[in-house]
């Protein structure tokens, strides 16, 4: 396959991209010969890598956000949750969990993620539409992790980075988790700290990166971490959390994050796909050749150019999803050049927002399936139906 005419979002650079089975085989401002490969041109387009979230819990996003003041940190939030919303968690636990995972996989595939690292217990998984990354060793938090030290001191899993919620409040208890954090990491293990909003520039050195999730910090504690202060120090990735603290939309949290200026445009911009990926060691992250073929075209808004185009878009702007040269997503007006490609493919016609996709899989299937548990359940779409090509 090739993409024509595609604007690099970064760069505002023209090229033309050859995809090679699963990986990016070329990258030219020049004509590339198709032969045999399907051509795809596209006008007024923008391509960037497939986005990287680098924190959610994919079995949790059925939940509404829930909490209704500001926290200290997130014990007290833990708590009083369980406490007045008992009715609400178990109506959608009710929901079998690999119903849960899959929702939580389409919410990031609508929105232009290809790469999803998923916080908690590995997940049973097979086919997944995009990459979920569990290549980790994962720890809740200090508070609610048993036996934390010893875990975290495990000789058998020292090749794995850590990856821990800390710092996740505005009091002295969320400053003093971290500290403790620090002085018992005794092997010296990779840590990824998430959410961080307690750190210090003194402490951030003693983390590989920090995974930054300002919507949910927003909505729970009323504050983001110091992300201009830690970025000296420590890498900076970008993660949604799921639904229980912020939107479904990584979009907004985004552009919510771009409103702060804690990070320039290349700096947030690389949050999303290169800096990840380095972090996590993935083949992925950028458009170059021998990458992974991990790719989003979204249709640019009027005359605005480079990185505004990527910051404006939203997900019905998006045009076209590929994780490992497959494509998961495409807007209905691309139909007739891709159907051919698609024999024997199940996809599913949907509406999002003015705009009609078409989504790998049946989830109108998944929707019927999660409503018989959780009818209240409302989706950011409406599905119109299911065909094989």
């Amino acid at each position: 396959m090739v993409l024509g005419n595609v604007r690099l979002a970064d760069s505002g650079q023209i090229v033309n991209i050859s995809i090679e089975r699963d990986q990016i085989d070329s990258v030219s401002p020049t004509t590339i010969n198709a032969n045999d490969k399907l051509l795809l041109h596209f006008e007024d387009s923008i391509v960037f890598p497939g986005l990287i979230n680098s924190h959610d819990h994919l079995d949790f996003n059925l939940f509404p956000q829930l909490g209704n003041r500001v926290y200290s940190n997130y014990t007290e939030w833990g708590g009083y949750i369980h406490k007045e919303f008992k009715q609400e968690i178990a109506d959608v636990l009710r929901v079998p969990q690999h119903l849960r995972i899959l929702w939580g996989v389409y919410k990031n595939l609508l929105c232009g993620v290809t790469t999803v690292v998923n916080h908690g217990e590995r997940l049973a998984t097979d086919n997944a539409l995009i990459n979920i990354f569990e290549d980790t060793h994962d720890l809740h938090s200090i508070a609610f992790e048993k036996l934390w030290k010893l875990k975290l001191n495990n000789p058998l899993k020292r090749a794995l980075p850590v990856v821990i919620h800390t710092g996740e409040g505005t009091d002295k208890q969320a400053s003093r988790e971290i500290d403790s954090l620090i002085g018992w990491n005794k092997l010296g293990r990779n840590l990824i700290g998430i959410h961080a909003v307690a750190m210090t520039a003194e402490q951030a050195p003693h983390f590989k990166a920090i995974v930054w999730c300002p919507q949910s910090n927003d909505y729970l504690l009323d504050k983001s971490a110091p992300i201009n202060q830690l970025k000296s120090f420590t890498k900076i990735l970008f993660g949604t959390d799921s639904t229980l603290t912020s939107g479904w939309n990584i979009w907004d949290h985004i552009n919510m994050a771009r409103g702060t200026g804690m990070l320039n445009d290349d700096e947030l911009y690389q949050s999303l796909n290169k800096t990840a990926a380095n972090v996590w060691e993935i083949n992925g992250g950028e458009i170059a050749k021998g990458k992974s073929a991990d790719l989003v075209m979204a249709k640019a808004k009027g005359s605005i150019s480079n990185y505004d185009a990527f910051y404006a878009t939203q997900p019905a702007d998006i045009q076209l999803v590929m994780h490992s040269g497959k494509i998961r997503l495409f807007d209905q007006h691309m139909l007739p050049a891709l159907a051919p490609q698609l024999k024997g493919q199940q996809f599913s016609l949907i509406q999002l927002g003015d705009s009609f996709k078409y989504v790998a899989g049946n989830i109108g299937q998944l929707i019927t399936s999660i409503q018989t548990y959780l009818p209240q359940v409302v989706f950011p779409f409406t599905f119109i139906h299911q065909q094989i090509f």
